[in-house]
């Protein structure tokens, strides 16, 4: 582990803490260690921060910045260096207003006209949507800042979105939901990841082991920071266990004491606590710009 010693440095209170948010857009700052606070900001067709203090609804103001095509505009190019310049924009704007994760982009599949959410993804085709994403994300990671593509996975409708379950067999799975997010995640090669809202074949996305563990962390390698959507988060332990290293928004101190129960009372091992930072903490210093962690020098 690359951060073992800082870990080590942290108390338990402080890892279980730490993977859930602060506020609206930042993550928590353990400042006696020099580990700083991060900021994730929408959004895939231009930078949205908002101006002063954030709210889930996006009813205060945002600052000024570049509104770029929409993603299914860009996909009808099929010329994916006009999708790596498009994030390169967004990404350098992004830098430029000291943001350090840009959610997005968003690569799911369009099952039905009546999403309103379509033209924020790329296409129907599963290998265009990977190819475009994949092009997206380098566009935005030059420049020192994490795209974080999103939602993984299944996640194909508005309508009750917190609660829908994705049903379909594992062929289907593989071949049109999941293809374009593993192109996404081996050739973009994102530093974090966010999870989807809804259940798939009866489980949160979030804490569905057969996504998150044996696939994304699995089979695809991902050793990033998977990132709920806001409010996404069912079940907090869990989800840590399963890989999630990062819940959004935050929820106060009842996230990190949920955990730090959990951890005492031998329901959860504070090894997968440490992982879960461990990858957290990877995505906060080398999004920050020119802060190295202590000992990492």
């Amino acid at each position: 582990m690359r951060y073992e010693e800082l870990i080590r440095s942290m108390t338990l209170e402080e890892k279980c803490a730490i993977l859930s948010g602060k506020d609206v857009w930042h993550t928590r700052a353990v400042e006696r260690l020099g580990i700083p606070s991060i900021m994730l900001s929408d959004g895939p067709s231009g930078l949205r921060k908002q101006a002063g203090e954030g709210d889930h609804l996006g009813l205060n103001a945002s600052t000024k910045a570049t509104c770029m095509p929409s993603a299914a505009t860009v996909a009808n190019s099929w010329d994916t260096e006009a999708a790596r310049l498009a994030g390169s924009v967004i990404g350098a704007e992004a830098a430029g207003q000291q943001v350090q994760v840009l959610l997005g982009t968003g690569l799911n599949i369009k099952r039905s006209p009546l999403c309103d959410r379509n033209f924020e993804y790329y296409s129907e085709d599963p290998y265009l949507s990977g190819k475009m994403a994949a092009a997206f994300i380098r566009g935005v990671q030059e420049n020192g800042v994490s795209a974080c593509p999103k939602h993984f996975a299944v996640n194909s409708q508005e309508d009750h979105r917190m609660a829908s379950d994705s049903v379909l067999d594992e062929r289907t799975l593989r071949e049109i939901y999941l293809t374009g997010f593993e192109i996404a995640v081996q050739e973009g090669k994102p530093k974090t990841i966010m999870s989807s809202y809804n259940k798939v074949n009866g489980t949160y996305a979030n804490e569905n082991e057969h996504l998150v563990k044996e696939i994304l962390r699995g089979e695809w390698g991902f050793d990033g920071a998977l990132v709920t959507d806001w409010g996404g988060g069912n079940d907090f332990v869990r989800g840590v266990e399963t890989g999630c290293s990062l819940e959004r928004p935050g929820s106060g101190d009842d996230s990190a004491c949920q955990l730090l129960s959990a951890v005492e009372e031998g329901r959860i091992s504070e090894k997968i606590v440490d992982q879960r930072v461990e990858e957290l903490l990877e995505l906060i210093f080398s999004t920050a710009k020119g802060q190295a962690a202590p000992g990492t020098e």
